[in-house]
C-alpha cells in the first residue's frame, strides 16, 4: 500500500533533434515552468519566440498522454521541463582572403513532465 502512495501520476513528452539552440529554448521553458497547463499553452501561443512552436506541439502531446493515463486534464501543471543539447551540425562559411569560419547549427532534446495538482 505504501508503494501506491509514493507513486506520482505524471505524463511525459519528449521531443528530440529539434533544430533550435538549447539556449533559445531555455528562455521559453523558464516562462512556463510550474504553470497550469492551460496557462502555459496561452503563454506559448502569445510569445513571439521561435521555440514556442515546437514547445506548443510538445505540450499538446503531453496533455494527450495525460488524458490517455486518465489524469484530470483541468488540474495539470508543468512540473518539470528541461532541455539538453542534441548533436551539432558543423558547417563552413566562406570569409575574406580564402579563409573560412565554422558555423555551428545546434539542436535540442526537450522533455516536458505534467502532473496533477493536489
Amino acid at each position: 500500500m505504501a508503494d501506491t502512495e509514493n507513486q506520482v501520476l505524471q505524463a511525459t513528452a519528449k521531443a528530440t533533434f529539434i533544430r533550435i539552440s538549447p539556449r533559445k529554448v531555455q528562455i521559453v521553458l523558464d516562462l512556463i515552468r510550474n504553470k497550469p497547463a492551460d496557462q502555459a499553452m496561452a503563454i506559448l501561443k502569445h510569445t513571439p519566440k521561435a521555440a514556442c512552436e515546437p514547445l506548443e506541439k510538445l505540450l499538446k502531446s503531453a496533455m494527450a498522454n495525460a488524458e490517455n493515463k486518465n489524469l484530470d486534464v483541468t488540474r495539470l501543471y508543468v512540473a518539470e521541463c528541461f532541455v539538453g543539447q542534441g548533436p551539432t551540425l558543423k558547417r563552413i562559411r566562406p570569409r575574406a582572403k580564402g579563409s573560412a569560419d565554422r558555423v555551428l547549427k545546434r539542436s535540442s532534446h526537450i522533455t516536458l513532465v505534467l502532473r496533477e495538482a493536489e
